[in-house]
């Protein structure tokens, strides 16, 4: 069982999923080893095998309100240098793991920086989903496998693995929080308030 096959959206969470690793396997060597070196080890998510069973029983120990594993009187809450290294992105400064961003760009900004594309083609594409905006996956999926810029097209790739596979908000859209964590991996910020929110 792979990661993005657990939980009440799994359909289309695999679907989804199995669409970016199809485009991964189609990908030339040159741009993979760019993936590589500018995200990490992030494509590796595909092969991961979650054990169901095991998981199930996680779950019973998983404390809501405190958002982490509670086994007795032991809770299982990540520090923020264990957040600051789970993303395994080589743009993080790892000894910077307190640092805080300043001027964040708008979502529009943000997007238009990641995709290398103009203000209207990201306006026309930005929707309302209840309350944070988004892109929808089919018009990055769309933008990936014709994109001009190796770089641009990488990043774009990264955007939907963190936003559609490993922190997903609304189905099949990419929430802007994923985009502000790709701002900070840029300005080599800690991505950790990113991933608590």
């Amino acid at each position: 069982m792979r990661p993005y096959e657990y939980g009440p959206r799994k359909d289309n969470k695999r679907n989804v999923a199995a669409e970016l690793k199809e485009i991964w396997d189609q990908w030339d060597e040159e741009s993979k080893q760019l993936f590589y070196r500018e995200c990490g080890d992030l494509p590796y998510i595909f092969d991961v095998k979650v054990d169901k069973y095991l998981f199930q029983a996680l779950t019973q120990y998983w404390n809501l309100a405190y958002g982490c594993f509670f086994f007795g009187k032991i809770d299982l809450v990540p520090t923020v240098e264990e957040y600051t290294t789970l993303p395994r992105c080589p743009r993080i400064q790892v000894n910077k793991a307190y640092s805080k961003a300043s001027n964040v760009p708008t979502f529009l900004k943000r997007l238009m920086n990641i995709t290398g594309m103009s203000e209207q083609w990201v306006a026309a594409w930005i929707k309302q989903k209840g309350d944070s905006k988004c892109i929808p996956w089919k018009s990055l999926r769309d933008l990936i496998l014709v994109h001009p810029n190796a770089r641009k097209m990488v990043d774009v790739f990264a955007l939907s693995i963190y936003g559609l596979v490993i922190f997903p908000k609304a189905l099949g859209h990419v929430d802007e929080v994923i985009s502000d964590l790709f701002d900070r991996l840029d300005k080599k910020v800690t991505p950790v308030p990113t991933i608590l929110a």
